[in-house]
């Protein structure tokens, strides 16, 4: 009779699932008593703990006991047993229904977005006032220099308006300048006076263009109409600083011909094209005497 052979055992390799599947469980408990632990009422934990202690005569652990008046002899007396048990079958099921850890971020973060429309309403309403007293400001100044040079205003020569954040005061070329010249004729240095003592109590910075016309330069003290341009708004520059105004206010420029009003094929054209045009910056340009 043929003897059986005795079968081997193969090895389980998948007894590793055994004790994974336990430490698993035991962390999920772990998780689930320490969240049920972080939403506990301090204040009715130490009395349950205070009552489970007494109950089973040991020690409270309560490092902080509540102040509940003066204590019974017996305090087992006082919360028998059945009275914990009752107080943990009906305190424990109310953490069910209080609102999740993250619940109450997003009340808390919807509160705080709430409280800051406050301060966001405040400091829109703050950029509205500074703007209009931005207006008000560059409005007084437009009537400051139109009331110093009414006379030539209307006349044509002097045009003073609000270009955006600023005023703008053009003067012709021709009644502050002989041609080719960069220093300011006699007659007009009264006129770049008043303008000066118009600008003075101001604190708003102040550029000075100079404009010509695309003629070529004849004198032999400039090159080019950029040079005389430049040297045009220098010398008014200087003139406004001798009358007292703050020079870390001023800035010069010279365009020559290349940002012309009208075009110069025509004299008219040409003859409004030779200016010299005072940039008064509004608040918002503090610090800059230089237009974007």
């Amino acid at each position: 009779m043929a003897r059986r052979r005795k079968h081997e055992e193969h090895d389980n390799h998948e007894a590793w699932a055994i004790p994974y599947g336990d430490l698993v469980t035991l962390l999920l408990g772990f998780f689930v008593v320490m969240y049920s632990i972080s939403s506990v009422n301090s204040g009715k934990y130490r009395v349950l703990s205070n009552a489970l202690s007494a109950a089973f005569r040991g020690t409270p652990l309560s490092s902080q006991p509540i102040d509940i008046g003066e204590p019974p002899a017996n305090v087992s007396e006082q919360m028998p047993i059945s009275q914990v048990n009752r107080m943990f079958s009906a305190g424990m099921p109310a953490y069910m229904h209080m609102p999740l850890p993250q619940a109450r971020g997003t009340q808390r973060d919807g509160a705080q977005r709430a409280g800051s429309a406050d301060p966001r309403q405040a400091q829109n309403a703050g950029l509205a006032e500074a703007e209009a007293a931005r207006v008000r400001e560059l409005d007084a100044i437009a009537t400051d220099v139109s009331g110093v040079m009414s006379s030539l205003i209307k006349s044509n020569a002097v045009q003073v308006h609000k270009l955006g954040d600023a005023v703008e005061v053009q003067i012709s070329a021709d009644i502050l300048f002989s041609s080719g010249m960069a220093e300011p004729a006699p007659a007009a240095l009264p006129v770049l006076a008043n303008l000066a003592e118009a600008l003075k109590p101001w604190p708003n910075a102040v550029q000075v263009e100079g404009h010509t016309d695309d003629l070529p330069v004849h004198s032999g003290a400039f090159r080019s109409n950029w040079e005389l341009s430049g040297a045009r708004a220098g010398s008014v520059v200087r003139l406004f600083t001798e009358h007292g105004v703050n020079p870390q206010r001023l800035a010069v420029v010279g365009y020559g011909q290349y940002r012309p009003l009208q075009s110069n094929g025509s004299a008219a054209g040409r003859n409004a094209n030779r200016r010299v045009a005072i940039i008064i910056l509004g608040s918002r340009h503090a610090g800059a005497a230089l237009r974007p």
